[in-house]
């Protein structure tokens, strides 16, 4: 059942593809390295908790191949 957002939240939920990344790549590191560090501001932590969730849809995918 979907939930009260609807079925296509991913899409509402990145606003700006590749921000994570670039961000990461500025400071020389990986978007783990990145997430795992302390003191990070609001945004950051938002895009680091949604980037492990789409990692874990991927995970999962792989897995029920």
């Amino acid at each position: 059942m979907a939930s009260k957002g609807g079925k296509k939240w991913i899409q509402k939920a990145i606003k700006n593809p590749g921000a994570l990344t670039e961000k990461a790549e500025r400071k020389g590191m990986t978007i783990d390295q990145l997430c795992s560090r302390k003191n990070l501001d609001t945004r950051t932590k938002r895009q680091c908790n949604l980037s492990r969730t789409l990692q874990e849809f991927v995970r999962r995918r792989k897995k029920g191949d």
